[in-house]
């Protein structure tokens, strides 16, 4: 295209084609935007759509977070570095799956604690590895179940034998210390 002046000045033209992967994401929003009343900013879209395919969000986005959370539409899971977000819990009781958000989010402290040391009971007289024990608790890395059996074996309730990979986890029966084994 030329200008009155001789210059020209660029035209760029864009189509898209999109595909909507997962319409009850959309039934969702659409449900949301309804109550709230309030439009979402383009980048709040991207942002749950980000946390609704577990992919990181980047830096730009950051600031929309916070929104999203105080709107209770996405949740923070951990600190610091290892945090990670997900959608809320009303979504996946919107779909009629709450048990995927528990997945996904994980078990409080106590009751991986528990289930770690249910696991370990049922493996006696041969203890358990470490890898068997991550599939206890698959939200889990394996940094955090270390420090979940550091609780327990503080409280004198497991014992480790071995180092490394040949290491095995063994629950101490109740009543019995330490030093009686």
């Amino acid at each position: 295209m030329t200008l009155s002046d001789g210059q020209s000045r660029a035209e760029v033209r864009a189509a898209s084609t999109g595909k909507i992967q997962d319409p009850e994401f959309v039934r969702f929003l659409e449900e949301i935007g309804r109550e709230r009343l309030a439009a979402f900013a383009t980048e709040d879209f991207l942002v749950l759509d980000l946390v609704h395919r577990e992919q990181p969000v980047p830096g730009f986005l950051k600031p929309r977070l916070e929104p999203l959370l105080e709107q209770g539409l996405i949740d923070r899971i951990g600190r610091g570095r290892g945090v990670r977000y997900l959608l809320s819990r009303r979504f996946y009781r919107f779909l009629g799956k709450p048990g995927v958000y528990t997945l996904r989010r994980g078990l409080d402290r106590d009751t991986n604690k528990a289930l770690l040391l249910k696991h370990i009971e049922g493996a006696y007289p041969e203890g358990c590895a470490m890898a068997k024990l991550q599939r206890v608790c698959p939200a889990l890395g394996r940094r955090a179940i270390q420090v979940l059996f550091d609780d327990l074996r503080a409280e004198g309730r497991v014992r480790v034998e071995g180092e490394t990979r040949g290491a095995r986890w063994f629950a101490i029966p109740k009543g019995q210390t330490r030093e009686m084994r």
